[in-house]
């Protein structure tokens, strides 16, 4: 019976740490109206929930792809006969301090991609978190270990019981219609998940952050009983005030 090997992987840019600081401060929100700014019209990866609420994460890329499964290419048993042709692991053997993984699953439920073991192996390795079009196992222990997870849904499951097997990690991949090359970033908070690509980084930190510096202004003078139609958007007045409020608060 053949199983399958890995095929090679392609190796990815992290970005700089100063750069992901300055990213973290930029919500999903923000960060998906400011990329569409720049001219990606999808930035967002729809369809996902966030199974651990309050978490927030950035941070790069690494990418497993599964596909339908054929007995040629991942016969019955073939996972525990020679667990290390297993590719999913292979994506986590990869990650580093501060990656995601990201995995196109092809929506479906009834495949658990990883269980508890493999999650805390992955948060062992300083892991933030994983977004997957499809589902987990072990939710009852995973959900404990501090990562964050976007998921379709849970499964009692395992990753090749059904219908489907990885096949390839650290490739483009079409994660619930949305592109994600490795490398490219990951915010993802309680409102979803977004896609920022490498090349566009930098200038979304300095848009998004020039956005969040406002909305903190906005919020403080709306909670003081401020009127929306002055501070939301800022209208000239409200601008003169935002640069005083600036110099004033550093």
């Amino acid at each position: 019976m053949i199983i399958k090997i890995p095929i090679p992987k392609i190796e990815i840019e992290r970005p700089s740490q100063d750069l992901i600081k300055r990213l973290e401060g930029i919500g999903s929100a923000t960060a998906s109206g400011e990329l569409r700014k720049l001219g990606i019209s999808s930035p967002v990866i729809d369809g996902l929930t966030s199974f651990v609420p309050g978490k927030s994460i950035v941070g790069p890329a690494i990418t497993l792809q599964y596909l339908p499964k054929r007995e040629d290419q991942y016969p019955e048993g073939g996972e525990y006969r020679a667990p290390d042709s297993q590719v999913h692991r292979h994506a986590l053997y990869y990650a580093q301090a501060g990656d995601i993984v990201v995995v196109d699953g092809r929506g479906e439920i009834s495949s658990g991609v990883f269980g508890d073991m493999m999650l805390t192996y992955f948060k062992g390795r300083g892991g933030l978190g994983i977004i997957i079009d499809g589902a987990i196992r072990d939710f009852g222990d995973a959900k404990n270990l501090g990562l964050g997870m976007w998921l379709k849904g849970v499964t009692p499951y395992a990753h090749t019981v059904t219908i489907q097997f990885p096949y390839a990690y650290n490739v483009p991949i079409d994660c619930a219609g949305t592109l994600v090359v490795p490398g490219d970033i990951i915010i993802a908070d309680d409102d979803g998940a977004v896609v920022v690509p490498i090349t566009l980084a930098e200038q979304l930190a300095e848009a998004g952050g020039e956005h969040s510096e406002w909305e903190v202004f906005t919020r403080e003078k709306l909670s003081g009983g401020g009127d929306l139609r002055k501070y939301y958007p800022l209208n000239d007045e409200a601008k003169v005030e935002y640069e005083v409020w600036k110099k004033t608060n550093g």
